[in-house]
């Protein structure tokens, strides 16, 4: 956050775009003023882009915890081959990895393979969960600079319009046109890559709960299959 309020204070330095001594609201409050109409569609992806941040940032941490418990739990139970207590308490939780397990310890009686069928079924399921969300992330990293560099050819227009009109070059006649394309090409860049930080970031905080689910699947299938092999030997 610091890095990019000292990126937002060094463009906004330019000599002619605003004065030193201004506080960080005056230079925010200038800068909407200034980028005319593409601020409403530039402050929609950065207003959109926060709540979406901030829902998925509290979601994946409480699935993770869930998570996290619900593993240790039932590799402990399936460890003492305490297989109906194991399956009451993935009933019981709401958690990715709780539905994952209790879709196969649901069908522990009907052999490996049906578990395993059953796990992979569950898990595509709950990987669209868990990625709901970043659809979102991902489109507004790729319309943030569109609609910057939108705002840049719009403003270029109106330079060449005032140029034209004017009959003549001026660089006050410029500076509005030309102002208005610098300031849209910066917001739109700035709202996209802390968007695309966070989207990576939450993909790869998913990616670690899945490689955590398939392990703790892996541990359950063994021990299904150790337990079917004893009844087996008796």
């Amino acid at each position: 956050m610091a890095a990019l309020n000292n990126l937002y204070v060094a463009l906004l330095q330019i000599p002619g775009m605003e004065a030193p001594d201004q506080t960080l609201g005056e230079q925010i409050e200038f800068v909407w003023i200034q980028m005319s109409f593409m601020r409403w569609p530039l402050g929609i992806c950065l207003f959109v882009g926060i709540l979406v941040i901030i829902w998925k940032f509290f979601d994946l941490m409480a699935k993770s915890r869930r998570t996290k418990k619900i593993l240790g739990e039932v590799d402990t139970l399936l460890a003492d081959a305490q297989l109906q207590e194991a399956i009451e308490v993935t009933r019981e939780s709401n958690s990715p990895a709780a539905n994952i397990l209790y879709a196969g310890l649901e069908r522990h009686e009907e052999g490996t393979d049906r578990v395993m069928k059953a796990i992979e079924n569950q898990g595509l399921i709950e990987l669209s969960r868990l990625e709901r969300g970043l659809v979102v992330l991902a489109t507004l990293t790729n319309i943030a600079p569109l609609l910057g560099f939108l705002g840049t050819v719009i403003g270029m227009i109106i330079a060449f319009q005032s140029i034209e009109l004017a009959g003549e070059v001026e660089a006050t006649l410029v500076a509005g046109g030309i102002k208005v394309a610098l300031l849209t090409t910066a917001a739109g860049l700035t709202i996209a890559i802390p968007v695309s930080i966070a989207h990576n970031f939450f993909v790869s905080r998913i990616d670690s709960l899945v490689i955590d689910m398939e392990e703790s699947a892996q541990k359950m299938i063994d021990a299904l299959h150790a337990m079917e092999t004893g009844r087996a030997s008796i």
